[in-house]
């Protein structure tokens, strides 16, 4: 494919059954009171607004940026059990961690959740020998009951017939255990859709700029759109903020005198071409307490984190120099450096955890979701993960239906009797689907199996709809980068369907052409042709 040919027509029609326009959702959110509105459209927002929404509630949804825009898209992809908690004797934590990574794999996501064996090496003159860490990560899959088999401890020469770039100097042994995997930016998408299909209003690039008062309670939001400038507001009985590191610059909004309730800690990550198989992850001990990941994902090798105090601008955080140094250096510790070449890094970046205030480092800051009421009545809830997101969204209800008056839980079916294990839109088993993408095309035309694979891993079963577009055009079964599986229909569905309103949007988050390295000018330029002929 040429990525210079000129596509005027691409896309130009709103497809079937797309999401409402920007003034529609606008109109819908300034005409009427919504029992809740939630501000912030990450992990928490959106099970937030999707349980709410299931729950009966009128629910209202805005993010002044892309939903899961910040760090909820910066994450390392992974859905687990922690390991390293049982480090600190919390069993009943992992447990926990591991139903719900469980439940998300089997019941909730299986389309986008995929298995992951992880190996934990053991250096001569590590941190840890190979009979603890043997021990634990046979502890830490019998609390999954053996779900991903046993965890055990193999040779060196076993491990790197798998993983041929492992560092194998030193190398005593390796343990083995399993977790999963998923893409966030995706997971969250189809949160915010299975909140709007359960009735919830969403817009996202749409900023709070003040809250809306009633005899001293909050009762809405005043806001911006920031792609034309429009200012509108929402009321609301109850709102909830879930803005992530901008929870305290919300709380000020509420009350000027409110003192800080969170601190942060940068997690950057790389993202590197993989130069060979990597059948299994590698999770590698830097010292008694922190682990580094080299993480095969998207056809890629993920590599990180880091985990430092960040006291800057949330809008701000970035991976620079050093991060990019540290994180190459703990990988060289299990890593061959060849595959840890410069020239091979695509992309990097970095996001913040938002931890509880307190003494103490950051490394050693508890990860738990802390909910607050304001003097205005406004709740505050921040922390929380992907694996245990369904989890925290139903702690965050059970919170609403006891609040004073009871007057949300008057109104609304009780968490409780929620239909459990409610699935993503789009649940499939992704094999299938990828085979049906496969033979189900029109006579002549064939789709490349690599994207039929991403298609079925990324939507699940509403990969079909992407195919139904390719059928009507097939300009738009074209690669949109000839080194990706992606292809043009793709935007177009992110567009109509995905609340995509920026290039990034869709090269960042909706696809994986960033962390590729291949959103180029060209196709950036061509992505946006793509979003100005929204109907």
């Amino acid at each position: 494919m040429n990525t210079s040919q000129s596509v005027p027509t691409l896309g130009t029609h709103p497809t079937a059954g797309s999401n409402p326009g920007r003034a529609e959702t606008r109109g819908l959110l300034a005409n009427a009171t919504y029992d809740l509105l939630v501000i912030g459209g990450g992990i928490l927002g959106t099970s937030v607004a999707w349980h709410a929404a299931q729950s009966g509630l009128r629910v209202a949804m805005v993010d002044a940026g892309d939903f899961a825009g910040a760090t909820s898209s910066a994450s390392s992809k992974l859905v687990h059990g922690g390991l390293r908690y049982l480090q600190t004797g919390a069993v009943k934590l992992v447990a926990e961690n591991h139903h719900e990574r469980r439940v998300l794999a089997k019941d909730v996501a299986p389309h986008l959740v995929n298995p992951l064996t992880f190996y934990l090496p053991v250096y001569k003159g590590g941190p840890h020998g190979a009979t603890k860490l043997g021990a634990g990560v046979f502890a830490y899959s019998a609390l999954s009951a053996f779900g991903d088999g046993v965890g055990r401890v193999i040779s060196p020469a076993k491990a790197a017939a798998d993983n041929p770039a492992l560092r194998t100097d030193n190398l005593k042994a390796v343990a083995v255990y399993g977790d999963h995997q998923m893409n966030d930016s995706r997971m969250a998408v189809m949160t915010v859709r299975a909140a709007v299909e359960s009735g919830a209003v969403v817009l996202n690039h749409a900023e709070v700029t003040g809250l809306r008062f009633t005899r001293g309670r909050v009762t809405g939001a005043e806001l911006k759109d920031r792609t034309d400038g429009t200012e509108f507001g929402v009321n609301a009985r109850l709102v909830l903020n879930a803005t992530g590191p901008w929870v305290d610059h919300l709380r000020r909004m509420e009350d000027s005198g409110s003192a800080p309730s969170i601190r942060l800690s940068k997690g950057a990550h790389l993202v590197l071409k993989r130069k060979s198989p990597w059948r299994a992850a590698m999770a590698t001990p830097i010292d008694k307490y922190r682990i580094t990941f080299a993480l095969p994902w998207e056809d890629q090798l993920l590599l990180g984190t880091t985990d430092e105090e960040y006291t800057g601008d949330p809008a701000d955080v970035r991976a620079t120099e050093a991060d990019i140094q540290q994180i190459l250096d703990e990988a060289a510790f299990s890593v061959r450096d060849t595959d840890l070449n410069r020239d091979l890094m695509t992309y990097a970046f970095a996001g913040l955890r938002v931890l509880p205030g307190g003494p103490g480092g950051v490394e050693s800051a508890k990860r738990e979701t802390v909910v607050t009421e304001g003097k205005g009545g406004m709740l505050s809830v921040a922390g929380g993960k992907w694996t245990t997101y369904r989890h925290i969204g139903r702690t965050v209800m059970n919170k609403l239906e006891k609040l004073p008056g009871g007057a949300l839980a008057e109104d609304s079916v009780p968490v409780k009797e929620l239909v459990r294990r409610t699935p993503l839109p789009g649940i499939a088993n992704p094999n299938a689907v990828a085979h049906r993408l496969l033979v189900d095309r029109e006579p002549g035309v064939r789709m490349d199996p690599l994207t039929a694979r991403q298609l079925a891993t990324h939507y699940g079963s509403l990969s079909f709809d992407i195919a139904r577009l390719v059928n009507e055009d097939p300009s738009l079964g074209e690669r949109i980068h000839p080194d990706g599986p992606e292809i043009w229909a793709q935007v177009v569905y992110a567009r109509d369907h995905e609340w995509a309103e920026t290039v990034d949007d869709v090269a960042r988050r909706r696809t994986t052409l960033t962390i590729r390295g291949l959103d180029t000018d060209e196709v950036r330029g061509r992505i946006e042709d793509v979003l100005k002929q929204r109907g």
